[in-house]
């Protein structure tokens, strides 16, 4: 049946908007007119764009702008998952969960969304293969786990497993996020009072110093110089900084560039260890996921070595799974590569000789989220004493560069 898109009046002149099934645009009048809604604009949510409208909507010159900046959040897919796990669970059809949840939520990209999903289920789609047709809100794990508890025939529970796990990744990524925001805002801050010095301040004083032709100190012509050049090709350092920002976007999206940042990233002093920490997490949790949902292990790892994010630990995680097709153990390649630590090799060969393996990977994904919260915070604390004293230093050096040629200059004049 298909899904219409409509905007109407009510009873006392109101505009209202929504989404709802019909057989055609007269059934779709006809059921809203019962309602006291008058429509306005309508139209079919997968007819092409070609598809007819009516004269209003041809006659409105209306730009709804925002649906082309909507995204759909992690954390609103999870909160999604889990209404449609606890409606299947309560025992209600998929198809009146899915229309329970078109009706429930207010984005209108989520309703999109799940109306074209629900359209699809209705016309015989499975749910995995409905929601693929949107990867840039259902990615490949989500949709494999929804393909093996369809097959299993334990959706519900499987959409509870799925909704924790998403809504683990979501906690860690806002952690991430929460914690590089306020260095990201002292470096912000720190860069405006730099330029404002250098392309305002400086320049005003310099006059003072090829007024008087007096000698300078090293410092303050170095200052003077950087001024001069800030000042005089602002221009040319944007376009520097541009070309720079995009060669380097360009070289990362190459295989070997990729591959090497990741290897230098997983290897830097401090920051390498958190990536490290994050990367391993991310693969206990996810694989203990797949596991538990029943996809085959094969299948598991396949998937698993697309949501690492770092190249070298998807090639561990390819060669574990083609020594596993071998007849060997998951432990014993993720040894061999060195790039897993050991706790974890530990953990994964004790669970798969136990029979308990979904258990140890989701002990060593706690544990490890642990020591990532640990460390991140310890890190924003210690950033931010450096940066209160990098900026301290750099605005010394300005004020000393000044004095000093002033306080020379006193000094001649006694």
């Amino acid at each position: 049946m298909p899904v219409f898109v409509y905007k109407g009046l009510d009873a006392r002149g109101k505009e209202v908007k929504g989404m709802l099934d019909a057989e055609s645009p007269k059934t779709l009048r006809a059921t809203l007119k019962k309602d006291g809604i008058r429509i306005v604009e309508h139209r079919e949510e997968n007819a092409p764009k070609s598809s007819r409208r009516t004269a209003a909507a041809l006659a409105s010159t209306e730009v709804d702008l925002k649906k082309y900046f909507e995204r759909i959040t992690v954390a609103e897919v999870a909160l999604v998952t889990r209404q449609i796990a606890t409606l299947l669970k309560s025992g209600i059809t998929l198809i009146d969960a899915l229309t329970a949840i078109v009706d429930q939520v207010e984005k209108e990209k989520m309703k999109r969304v799940f109306g074209a999903i629900k359209a699809a289920v209705n016309e015989g789609s499975s749910l995995a293969g409905a929601m693929s047709q949107h990867p840039s809100v259902f990615d490949t794990l989500y949709v494999s786990m929804i393909r093996a508890g369809e097959a299993s025939g334990a959706l519900d529970k499987v959409l509870i497993r799925l909704a924790d796990f998403t809504e683990a990744q979501a906690r860690l990524k806002s952690k991430v996020m929460s914690a590089m925001m306020y260095p990201a805002i002292m470096m912000g801050v720190g860069s405006l009072i730099m330029a404002i010095l250098f392309v305002v301040v400086i320049p005003r004083i310099t006059k003072i110093f090829t007024q008087i032709k007096a000698e300078l100190p090293l410092q303050t012509r170095f200052l003077i110089f950087v001024a001069d050049v800030i000042k005089d090709y602002w221009w040319l350092l944007i376009i520097v900084a541009i070309a720079l920002v995009y060669f380097f976007r360009r070289w990362l999206r190459s295989a070997r560039g990729r591959r090497r940042f990741d290897t230098s990233l997983l290897k830097a002093p401090i920051i390498g260890n958190i990536a490290r920490l994050v990367a391993v997490a991310r693969f206990s949790r996810t694989l203990a996921t797949l596991l538990r949902a029943g996809v085959p292990v094969l299948n598991a790892l396949d998937i698993v070595k697309d949501v690492l994010n770092n190249v070298r630990l998807a090639e561990v995680v390819a060669e574990a799974r083609e020594a596993i097709r071998e007849g060997e153990s998951i432990a014993d390649p993720l040894k061999r590569s060195k790039e897993f630590p050991p706790i974890v090799v530990h953990m994964v060969a004790t669970g798969e000789k136990s029979g308990q393996l979904e258990e140890m990977l989701e002990n060593v994904a706690d544990n490890y989220d642990f020591q990532v919260d640990q460390r991140v915070e310890r890190l924003t604390t210690l950033i931010e004493p450096i940066m209160i004293v990098g900026m301290g230093g750099g605005v010394a050096f300005v004020v000393w560069a000044i004095l000093m040629p002033i306080l020379s200059l006193s000094q001649h004049v006694r």
